[in-house]
């Protein structure tokens, strides 16, 4: 995996775990923010090839 897959992964990892924390506090504008930033970021790594949903190992 290069160094933009890892990095870009990474940010969506840490987009999705801000958000569920916003959304677990009640903070609807957090969490609008965050639920943005995470499309972006998704929206980017598609761009470049990269599909999240694949590549992000899933907790049980």
């Amino acid at each position: 995996m290069d160094a933009f897959t890892a990095g870009i992964l990474q940010r969506i990892r840490n987009a999705e775990q801000d958000l569920h924390r916003a959304l677990e506090s009640g903070d609807e504008f957090l969490a609008e923010v965050e639920q943005s930033e995470l499309e972006d970021l998704r929206r980017i790594a598609a761009d470049h090839g990269v599909d999240p949903v694949l590549s992000l190992p899933r907790s049980a």
